[in-house]
């Protein structure tokens, strides 16, 4: 097993624009990681990040609201946020962990982190719910990614 690829996914995995999504086709398919191996490296670096946005996001949000040189950015998360708070807000909880749970872009541990602390949800049950939906994400990834591996 190499520990220095699989760091490598837990690292991708913690990144907003890769993901799970990213990081674990890439574990199976360009590395030849054992896929429950790259799913669980996956899985608890795309979980790294999730505190700090539950505790810290509207903090660090409202402050860049302040300036100027932040507005496209702050438009992007806006829109984002918008997009998205509707789904979750409904069915909150199990909103939350089918929001993140289906591999799709602009789904995933980052922006349903960003939701729940946007709509003040609890921080337990977000991290809770966020984790869940990152763990079924990540299973769906390694089923479809790693089947030939898995079942071979």
């Amino acid at each position: 097993m190499d520990f220095s690829l699989l760091f490598k996914i837990f690292i991708m995995s913690a990144v907003p624009l890769t993901e799970q999504r990213a990081a674990i086709p890439i574990g199976i398919l360009k590395y030849g990681l054992d896929p429950w191996a790259t799913m669980i490296a996956s899985f608890l670096g795309s979980l790294l990040p999730v505190p700090f946005i539950l505790l810290f996001f509207n903090i660090i949000f409202k402050w860049m609201k302040k300036y100027k040189f932040f507005d496209p950015l702050n438009k992007i998360i806006e829109n984002k946020l918008q997009k998205n708070t509707g789904k979750i807000e409904k069915y909150k909880e199990i909103g939350l962990i089918i929001f993140v749970a289906i591999p799709l872009p602009t789904t995933g541990l980052w922006t349903g982190s960003a939701v729940a602390s946007f709509l003040g949800l609890d921080f337990k049950k977000s991290f809770l719910c966020t984790a869940l939906g990152g763990l079924i994400s990540a299973f769906i990834l390694t089923i479809i990614f790693g089947f030939p591996a898995i079942f071979a």
